[in-house]
């Protein structure tokens, strides 16, 4: 609505100012839109559990994929951090996992899962494909080569939709969603949320606190009688 307002007081004025009407613009009004106004989407964590055991088979294909998707909700990685994923990220002597993150030009240190972690052993042992490639996932069909970040997300979205969850984004995002509304209700703060997430700046947390509905709640419930 916001958007077609505008297209048309921009034609009212163009009209105008070509004499066919008069002050016809100034009577459009748009609806008033707020910053940060969208809720981030993404399935509730039992459902993220729900979609990570279907991953129960022993195919090639659900040994990478659950992996994948382990790194999606435990770390909540955009799916180019899972793809950029090479085989030296991973320190298995000191438990951890090395993330590479590009809008902030550096490398993220975490410890390594251990749920997370067999996951990746068992990928690596019986489905990775033996090649010259670092990268860490690979397609599974000749030519052998890294997954693009493209790929990501239809191997989430085709699954929640057989799952029949319904969550309006299915795409690979909804898990960093997924992850972060765990993570605060988990008790965490938005810095250590942000700081997990890789987030450059506190605005990009902040729309993570209008999902806290326990917190919003004891806002609501202020007594504040003795303020007037």
């Amino acid at each position: 609505m916001h958007t077609l307002a505008d297209a048309l007081r921009s034609f009212f004025r163009y009209a105008q100012a070509q004499r066919w009407t008069t002050g016809d613009a100034a009577a459009i009004t748009s609806p008033r839109r707020y910053a940060q106004e969208g809720l981030p989407l993404g399935p509730r964590w039992d459902e993220v559990q729900q979609l990570v055991g279907c991953f129960s088979g022993n195919s090639a294909a659900d040994l990478r994929d659950r992996a994948i998707v382990l790194l999606l909700a435990v770390y909540g990685l955009r799916r180019g951090e899972v793809t950029r994923l090479r085989l030296e990220d991973l320190d298995w002597a000191g438990e951890k996992l090395y993330v590479t993150r590009p809008k902030q030009r550096c490398t993220q240190q975490y410890p390594l899962d251990s749920v997370v972690g067999d996951a990746i052993v068992r990928y690596q042992k019986e489905a990775r494909p033996q090649c010259i490639y670092r990268e860490l996932f690979l397609s599974l069909d000749a030519p052998i080569r890294p997954l693009l970040p493209g790929c990501i997300s239809p191997i989430v979205r085709s699954r929640l939709t057989a799952l029949g969850i319904p969550t309006p984004r299915r795409g690979a995002h909804c898990l960093r969603h997924a992850c972060a509304r765990q993570l605060l209700a988990g008790g965490f703060s938005l810095k250590q949320i942000g700081d997990h997430l890789g987030h450059r700046s506190a605005a990009a947390t902040r729309v993570y606190a209008k999902v806290d509905m326990d917190g919003l709640r004891q806002v609501a419930e202020l007594n504040l009688e003795a303020l007037s």
